[in-house]
């Protein structure tokens, strides 16, 4: 009876601990992209030009540099991780991203305080960017290590289904918006009602505060000192399959409203309803292969997904550029939706049982938040700027795929982890 009771609280602590985790990732990943899905009428506001090209590169620009400072971040807080905790550093996060989303939504435009504007909002998106840098090693080693052994793939993958929530989140409210308010109010002020909202992460880290414990295998071995040796070598590894992973989600998912309501027939609107329900079956499928990973393994899921990107990437793009007709475009946003997916259920896993848990926090977010600064954080900003050097809609293709063979070609020498864990 007592070992009965034992196990029901056993179960409801790591349900408790996931989902507020997951719940938390939900409401950060809305506060980080969104900017991404404001970013016209934020270039109206901040970065006012002859050239609405022009004014797009500024804003990518910006939401780049919200990826520059995330190695730092991914430095200080993974460290504060592995020394007092994976939930003081992702307490720490929420804190964080939510004072920076909010000062997005509150800073006045340029044409109410001149140019000290453009640079109010730039600090705030650095401080999301801080956060952020330590978020996604602390939320995924947070669940990981909560997670029971030969399960570990399908928690895991919770966390990134619930990156892909937050995300369509941001779309949903910002299409939902969009139709209600109309482009002048959008314009005038509706931009800022998304970034208010954001604030609502706030009691999810107060519940956390609260009710969530410590994870079992950072409470077993909190005594221990924390070894750094070999783990440049480990976030190196790690970085390589990241690559692909990250510039799905940027320069594709993040990217694409912006990409189909220019250079495809949809209207902005359409094209934020689109990518929702791209991002709605990519939220729902990841479990899905996450489960997959702790049955057949990571590795082969991520050769299927990052070789689907390499082969698949132009085609799509192709689609989306000369369809005349909506379902071919919704159809291209499923099929890259459903390659991210078959590769966040294996790497969540896979990237975390790649280093040992004294430093684990420190060097698997470090090697994250290096690899989306360089590749995913500026995804757009390249994009853009592919096509306006270029002159070609398609060539963000060619990014895409280059980068998924950087990934393909640090994954085949890999050893299956899936025992490990």
């Amino acid at each position: 009876m007592q070992m009965s009771e034992g196990m029901e609280r056993a179960a409801a602590g790591l349900w408790r601990s996931i989902l507020a985790a997951a719940a938390g990732n939900v409401l950060e990943w809305y506060d980080f992209t969104v900017y991404a899905y404001m970013a016209p009428y934020i270039a109206e506001k901040f970065f006012p030009q002859d050239d609405p090209l022009t004014g797009l590169l500024a804003v990518f620009a910006t939401f780049g540099l919200g990826f520059v400072v995330r190695p730092l971040g991914g430095i200080l807080i993974g460290r504060l991780g592995d020394l007092k905790g994976r939930k003081a550093a992702l307490l720490l996060t929420i804190l964080l991203m939510a004072l920076g989303t909010a000062g997005i939504g509150l800073v006045p435009g340029r044409d109410a305080i001149g140019d000290l504007a453009p640079w109010l909002l730039v600090f705030c998106r650095l401080l999301q960017g801080f956060s952020a840098g330590g978020e996604w090693g602390s939320s995924t080693a947070f669940i990981y290590e909560w997670a029971p052994k030969g399960r570990r793939g399908f928690f895991s993958s919770l966390q990134q289904s619930s990156v892909a929530g937050g995300m369509l989140l941001g779309s949903a409210v910002a299409a939902l918006l969009g139709g209600m308010l109309g482009k002048a109010q959008m314009a005038d002020f509706g931009w800022r009602l998304p970034f208010l909202l954001g604030a609502l992460i706030l009691p999810v880290g107060f519940y956390m505060w609260r009710y969530v414990e410590e994870t079992p295998v950072f409470a077993a071995r909190q005594d221990r000192p924390v070894s750094l040796r070999g783990g440049v070598r480990l976030a190196a590894q790690a970085s390589g399959v990241i690559v692909i992973w990250t510039v799905a989600y940027y320069a594709i998912l993040t990217y694409m409203p912006v990409f189909t309501a220019r250079y495809s027939h949809l209207g902005s609107d359409a094209a934020l309803w689109s990518n929702a329900l791209s991002l709605l079956v990519l939220a729902v499928t990841i479990p899905f292969f996450g489960m997959m990973a702790d049955r057949i393994g990571r590795k082969p899921l991520l050769l299927v997904g990052a070789g689907g990107f390499l082969l698949l990437s132009y085609p799509l793009f192709l689609m989306i550029v000369n369809s005349q007709g909506t379902a071919p475009i919704v159809l291209a946003q499923i099929v890259f939706a459903l390659l991210t997916a078959i590769y966040s259920g294996g790497a969540p896993a896979a990237v975390t049982e790649i280093f040992p848990s004294a430093s684990r926090l420190l060097w698997m977010s470090t090697g994250y938040s290096l690899t989306v600064a360089l590749f995913g954080g500026f995804g757009p900003y390249i994009s853009t700027w592919l096509v306006k050097v270029t002159g070609s809609p398609l060539s963000p293709a060619l990014y895409i795929a280059g980068c998924a063979a950087i990934s393909l070609a640090v994954i085949l020498p890999l050893k299956e982890t899936r025992d490990d864990g």
